[in-house]
């Protein structure tokens, strides 16, 4: 059983409603700003003008691919409306911050932090997209192991995560995250779920370079929620074409110098919402496979950690967060998951969670960098 597409009346529902509250939060910055300003009544209009429009972009990007055919204008609509939202997001906040403020603040004070408040924005927001437009850095993580064969100190994970290939986000980006990761010569390289935001269709030619990742013992893959939204079984074919090894509830056993370890992956938590027939599973994830050997888990969202520890898991590799992406949503994130980004011990089981290779929404990184990960496996080291 596989959960039905929105309808376009709920589409259109939910496409009003964020619309409309979208133009109250816009009429409250306005409301709050403007009068401090002291202008005129062309700076009024201009005020009013520039906020309307953001009111407008922001929701026509999101409900872009809904509204037009052509992919090109599909593209620029996205890429305005996500560059606005990002800009509304932190203007939004640093407005709320400052009214609840105001009540400290001198006359004056009032008035200086109001023209601040829009400039810092702009700032925050110019360095957020600056971020998004690098390569991201590589990051290295040596994560201990219990009983780790001596023979696989040192085995190297590769993994990405969260790249979101999509109307903002295309081939040569792509592009640019293999050849970094080919560069670093692993082991294994694996990708954590959230791979793309749109169908096969849209988006093979943007994603065809992922044929080009190479490691020692393959490149493995797990769903993420993204895949579901983008038709996950036409996606998980074309991973397979692209010479990607899905994992889904299932194991491989590596061997590395004669030694071994289980690789296994899940589906996306939230799966089964989609397909009932997916569930994410991380105990049959890990059935059949060899005892007393370490044992790695590929789980899209960090959550799935109190099932992968009870089921055995010496480490997770997971993603979803963006590691909050910008602030202030990294301190938000932790409704949710359990972790928000880096390594973390959850009983007997060590969680690594990726910021991300890419991003999502709007073209904005800040105080959360996204990442190609290097995990070296290392044995526990025993005190005397």
């Amino acid at each position: 059983m596989t959960a039905s597409s929105p309808t376009p009346v709920r589409l259109l529902r939910f496409a009003l409603r964020a619309s409309v509250m979208l133009a109250l939060l816009h009429l409250y910055i306005g409301w709050s700003l403007l009068p401090a300003w002291h202008l005129s009544a062309q700076g009024w209009t201009v005020g009013i003008l520039l906020l309307a429009a953001s009111a407008l972009f922001v929701p026509l990007g999101l409900f872009a691919r809904f509204l037009f055919s052509e992919q090109a204008l599909v593209d620029r609509l996205t890429l305005a409306g996500a560059l606005l939202m990002g800009l509304f997001s932190t203007l939004f906040v640093l407005t709320l911050l400052r009214d609840l403020l105001r009540w400290s603040l001198t006359p004056a004070l009032v008035s200086d932090t109001a023209m601040a408040v829009p400039l810092l924005a702009l700032l925050i927001t110019f360095i957020g997209y600056v971020n998004v437009r690098r390569l991201p850095r590589v990051v290295t993580v040596d994560i201990p192991l219990p009983n780790l064969p001596p023979q696989l100190a040192g085995f190297t994970l590769v993994q990405i995560s969260d790249i979101h290939v999509g109307p903002t986000l295309k081939r040569a980006y792509v592009e640019g995250i293999v050849q970094r990761v080919n560069l670093l010569n692993a082991d294994v390289v694996v990708i954590t779920g959230d791979v793309v935001d749109g169908s096969v269709v849209q988006l093979t030619a943007d994603t065809a370079p992922l044929a080009g990742l190479s490691a020692r013992q393959g490149c493995f893959i797990v769903t993420g929620n993204h895949e579901y939204y983008s038709g996950a079984a036409a996606w998980v074919a074309e991973f397979r074409r692209l010479g990607l090894t899905p994992l889904m509830n299932a194991h491989v056993v590596l061997t590395h110098a004669g030694a071994s370890l289980v690789l296994a992956g899940v589906t996306d938590f939230n799966a089964e919402l989609f397909d009932a027939t997916q569930k994410s599973d991380p105990a049959a994830a890990l059935a059949g496979s060899p005892a007393g050997i370490p044992r790695i888990l590929l789980a899209h969202q960090p959550r799935s950690a109190d099932a992968a520890e009870a089921a055995g898991f010496d480490l997770q590799l997971s993603g979803h967060t963006h590691g909050g992406q910008f602030w202030p949503w990294n301190h938000l994130v932790r409704l949710q998951q359990p972790y928000t980004a880096g390594l973390h011990r959850h009983g007997r089981l060590w969680v690594y969670t990726s910021r991300g290779t890419g991003y999502w929404g709007p073209p904005k990184r800040f105080g959360a960098p996204a990442e190609i990960t290097r995990i070296r496996l290392q044995p526990t080291r025993t005190t005397k």
